[in-house]
């Protein structure tokens, strides 16, 4: 069984070494997305512990908490491998991040973490989505709209019209 997501197959003749490269760094910035997304998931647990009043809720958002970080770190270390399942459970994981920080509503002491865990989501999931279909087929290179070049759609580039 293949293993590996869509965007880290190169050519069999390895010679698409820039693409290659491409969905490497695009692949340690979501690792680096999810890493951060961990740590507002420890953040807010922190806060949860100083701001607590009552016990069994506090016990409740602080076992939610380490287990969204450990989740959230174990998805980065399986996309940092380039396995399969992490793409889509980063996917989740972005998706999810925004209602998870407006669960809250955005109060203090928690609005940092907050606002800081929607827009980290909200990123998260623009990259994974703008890389995944890209980065591995040769028939979807991002090229200039043609408002920019002047030439229509059924030219290839590098010929004129």
């Amino acid at each position: 069984m293949n293993d590996r997501l869509p965007w880290d197959i190169a050519d069999a003749d390895g010679g698409n070494t820039a693409r290659a490269a491409g969905a490497q760094v695009a692949r340690y910035l979501i690792v680096a997305m999810l890493l951060g997304a961990a740590a507002l998931d420890l953040t807010r647990c922190g806060l949860v512990m100083t701001a607590a009043r009552q016990p069994a809720p506090t016990a409740g958002l602080l076992t939610a908490g380490l287990v969204a970080t450990g989740l959230t770190a174990r998805t980065a270390r399986g996309c940092q491998v380039g396995q399969r399942w992490a793409g889509w459970a980063a996917l989740l994981i972005a998706a999810a991040s925004a209602p998870q920080a407006a669960g809250s509503g955005f109060r203090s002491p928690y609005t940092i973490p907050d606002m800081a865990t929607a827009a980290l989501g909200m990123l998260l999931a623009i990259t994974i989505l703008a890389t995944a279909g890209r980065m591995g087929r040769r028939d979807t290179t991002p090229q200039f709209p043609v408002c920019w070049t002047g030439k229509p759609h059924d030219v290839p580039p590098g010929s004129t019209p």
